[in-house]
């Protein structure tokens, strides 16, 4: 679910840096994320708890600079802020959706995903200047894969190999179509880059459906996130929320998606210990 939300505009900041190596990139994200996928949660030692807070709330900033976006994009800055404060305290406030819910939205949303590479690869791009693929960028690769390694995660622990597997080809797929569709440049310039990809593709009649795959893709996972923050940071967390509030309305949205790569790294690192930590007490 993580995943439609964040790449609505980690596809564009991946881009701007790696250009046709965004594709790398987020093999590598793929990579790392199936390799973690069995590490757990970490502990309730105080820095973990503030790392785990930290990168929900993170997490959140991006989801809300993508509402922002593409729901209202005349007042972005203020919608973000809005849903940073709105959706994020309702699931602080408890506010759930059912799970088997949230299975048939990703299922939607899945499908959405595939219905969009279709439509673009279907469709002869226009020639874009600058578009090609040029010497490999190893920093811009890694980049790559630290603002898109938070959304590959999985949130579940049961089938986790196959849920990395088809998240990561989905996002590769997906950026091969904005890729193609596009070029590197045109992709890296736009925030809205799947809008400017349904253009492209001569696909507008879908740009309302695309405004409803904003909103599910958005919200559902700012709600669990806001859930994740309460239990870990208590009524210290509002706080929290109101930093995601200021950072959504104040910040472009790559050094978000970099902070949010960076304490999910932590995040991983953390649950490591906490494994070795087990396994030496037994």
């Amino acid at each position: 679910m993580r995943l439609g939300g964040g790449l609505l505009v980690a596809l564009a900041a991946g881009a701007a840096g790696a250009g046709w190596w965004l594709l790398a990139g987020l093999v590598l994200a793929a990579i790392a994320a199936g390799v973690t996928a069995r590490v757990p949660e970490p502990g309730d030692a105080l820095v973990d708890r503030v790392v785990v807070a930290v990168t929900r709330l993170a997490e959140v900033t991006v989801y809300a600079i993508a509402f922002g976006a593409y729901v209202f994009p005349a007042h972005r800055e203020l919608a973000a802020a809005a849903f940073a404060v709105v959706v994020t305290g309702a699931g602080f406030a408890g506010l759930k959706i059912p799970t088997i819910v949230v299975r048939i939205v990703g299922g939607l949303l899945l499908v959405a995903g595939l219905v969009l590479v279709a439509v673009c690869v279907a469709v002869p791009p226009v020639s874009t200047a600058g578009g090609g693929l040029r010497t490999p960028d190893f920093a811009g690769v890694l980049v790559a894969a630290v603002v898109t390694l938070p959304f590959l995660r999985p949130t579940g622990r049961e089938s986790t190999g196959w849920r990395v597997l088809l998240l990561g080809a989905v996002a590769v797929l997906t950026a091969f179509a904005a890729l193609y569709q596009l070029g590197a440049v045109r992709l890296g310039l736009s925030l809205t880059s799947v809008r400017d990809l349904l253009s492209a593709a001569d696909a507008d009649s879908l740009q309302s459906l695309l405004t409803v795959v904003a909103v599910v893709a958005t919200v559902v996972p700012a709600l669990a996130a806001g859930t994740e923050v309460r239990e870990r940071a208590g009524l210290r967390g509002l706080a929290g929320i109101a930093a995601a509030a200021v950072a959504a309305y104040f910040l472009p949205v790559l050094p978000v998606l970099v902070v949010a790569g960076l304490v999910t790294v932590t995040e991983l690192l953390l649950g490591v210990r906490a494994r070795r930590y087990s396994g030496l007490r037994e």
